[in-house]
């Protein structure tokens, strides 16, 4: 790399439709590199910088498929001039030649130093014209690392084969899925690289550095996003006036809906911010049929599934119902107006209950107070508040395990939830419950300080959680 350059380069190559773009996209995180099953689509190097807190980390080149690589190593083995000006000697000759289009264009990065990372297709056998392809990059001397890309369940069956033909020209052989990998498989591959060359060494420990940094704050911002849908949820209500009692049960059960639709949408926008802190912003994958996620937030099963019994469900859909209180003051210049029975009501399990004030029949400030004001929210029992903390959690654990990679659907089986069902509210020790419930606490109470120090203290008992979660 050249001695003014701080940032590393690595120029991906390989065959057509070996994985090339795969790789790029995975490692810079990077959904909008263009990925097609056809060979040869990629005519022309395209640069993915990788960029944290403004500042470029690393670049990554996505290249063209060699074209010719046996007229390409002929010219190499004839060439007798200085070894550093190889590379750019052969596209000064080769330039123009639509016979070496493709070859004059990923040799561009090479000539201005870049490292390499070869990229083959682990599910297929070696072939002759691999072996070349591999001979002509030993002979650039240029720091260089073979990544075997193991597309499907057959790459085992040629691994080895791969590894031994790998050794006799490479620096580095690393085993790697692009569109399954997780963020410490693309660590780790980094990690590797430092190990490339000594003279890129510090440049890429800072790199990964960088990646590591990154990766926490993201934790903590994750952290941060789950904190605030439990405020937002926790304080929430809905009112209505009903001033025909025949209609009352059908005015609560408007509100209720409502209600449910509302933390729905609260929950809906936290996941897409989760989702847009990793990243993912072009493509979007489905989740899968059996996910939890899938399943309505205020469905029962929702509520079994992560782990509580009837029995929680039953006394979290009464406590709900407590939400209002027993009695209401309305009060306007020293005056108190009417006293009104609450009439709690269990609307389900997850549900926030209503709670029915009947107001006195008379007048405030010459408007008419007469009717039955109902009140859905807020929520007072923790059970909804945890369902919503276990789904974070289950959106988060897909998201960072979706390489940028990747468009097809999800195989069965693949990234189960039930791996994590150790790490989700039902399943944790007492040192993660404390902290969520003196912060749930903290939040009914209103008082700011105490907020503050209960809000600190969960999020950094979440990135906890979240950090056990990235390593599953």
């Amino acid at each position: 790399m050249p001695v003014n350059e701080k940032i590393p380069v690595f120029a991906v190559l390989g065959h057509p439709n070996e994985g090339k773009s795969s790789v790029v996209s995975t490692l810079a995180e990077d959904d909008s590199v263009k990925i097609s099953p056809i060979p040869g689509e990629t005519r022309e190097c395209m640069e993915y910088p990788v960029i944290i807190d403004g500042n470029t980390i690393i670049r990554f080149v996505d290249t063209p498929g060699f074209q010719n690589p046996r007229r390409t190593l002929e010219w190499i083995e004839d060439y007798t001039g200085p070894g550093d000006v190889m590379i750019p000697e052969f596209i000064r000759t080769h330039r123009g030649d639509e016979g070496f289009f493709d070859e004059c264009e990923l040799f561009a990065p090479l000539a201005d130093g870049a490292g390499i990372i070869f990229v083959v297709d682990g599910s297929r056998p070696v072939r002759q014209i691999d072996a070349i392809e591999m001979e002509i990059l030993r002979k650039t001397g240029l720091p260089r690392m073979i990544v075997i890309n193991t597309k499907d369940k057959q790459a085992s069956e040629n691994i080895e084969t791969w590894k031994r033909e790998a050794r006799k020209n490479f620096n580095i052989i690393r085993i790697f899925d692009a569109h399954r990998a997780s963020f410490a498989q693309r660590i780790d591959l980094l990690e590797s690289l430092k190990h490339i060359d000594p003279d890129w060494q510090p440049a890429l420990e800072n790199t990964v550095l960088a990646f590591k940094a990154d990766w926490h704050q993201r934790l903590e911002e994750t952290a941060a996003i789950i904190e605030q849908l439990l405020q937002t949820t926790i304080r929430h209500k809905v009112e209505g006036v009903c001033k025909d009692p025949g209609e009352i049960e059908t005015v609560r059960d408007q509100l209720t809906e409502s209600y449910q639709n509302q933390i729905t949408e609260f929950e809906k926008q936290a996941h897409q911010r989760i989702k847009k802190r990793f990243k993912h912003n072009i493509f979007s994958y489905e989740l899968p049929k059996h996910s939890i996620l899938q399943t309505d937030l205020f469905d029962k099963k929702t509520w079994q599934i992560l782990g509580l019994t009837h029995l929680q469900m039953a006394l979290a859909g009464a406590g709900i119902g407590a939400g209002i209180g027993s009695q209401v003051d309305l009060a306007l210049g020293g005056l108190t107006f009417g006293v009104f029975t609450a009439v709690g009501s269990i609307l389900g399990a997850g549900s926030a209950a209503a709670g029915t004030k009947k107001m006195a029949h008379t007048k405030l400030m010459g408007l008419p107070l007469g009717g039955t004001k109902i009140q859905v929210g807020p929520v007072e029992k923790d059970q909804l508040l945890y369902v919503l903390i276990d789904r974070s959690l289950i959106y988060f654990y897909h998201a960072i395990n979706w390489a940028h990679s990747r468009r097809e659907t999800l195989e069965v089986g693949e990234f189960a939830e039930t791996d994590i069902s150790a790490h989700l509210s039902a399943a944790w020790k007492e040192e993660f419950k404390k902290p969520t419930r003196e912060f749930l606490k903290a939040l009914r109470k209103e008082d700011s300080n105490t907020i503050k120090t209960a809000s600190a203290s969960f999020r950094e008992n979440m990135v906890g959680i979240l950090e056990n979660i990235s390593n599953v």
